[in-house]
């Protein structure tokens, strides 16, 4: 998939993932990689601006294969402007089907 693409929707799968539950950093990489090509170092950049911006808080947990685990756990703020984001995207996505399906031979 196009990079540009991937750049423009990676904050939102971020904010989905963890508005269902509680993730750590590397298991965020694993989920999102199912569906789009993304490297580990991508995601801690977006999860830490998060954390600044109050849409996320986080906590440790003890693991067995190494440091504790940092997780991240959505605020109420945070579930707020998801919500809200997510209802944007998702009409952002009907225009923009809308526009490619206009007719247009492609």
């Amino acid at each position: 998939m196009n990079p540009q693409f991937n750049k423009g929707v990676l904050e939102m799968c971020v904010l989905a993932l963890v508005s269902q539950k509680d993730y750590y950093g590397y298991e965020l990489v694993e989920a999102i990689s199912k569906n789009i090509q993304i490297s580990e170092g991508t995601i801690y950049p977006i999860l830490r601006r998060l954390t600044q911006e109050n849409y996320f808080e986080t906590y440790l947990i003890e693991s067995n294969e190494g440091p504790p685990r940092k997780y991240y756990r959505m605020t109420t703020f945070g579930n707020k402007k998801t919500k809200e984001l997510l209802k944007q995207w998702k009409s952002f996505l009907k225009n923009v089907d809308s526009v490619i399906h206009s007719g247009a031979d492609i």
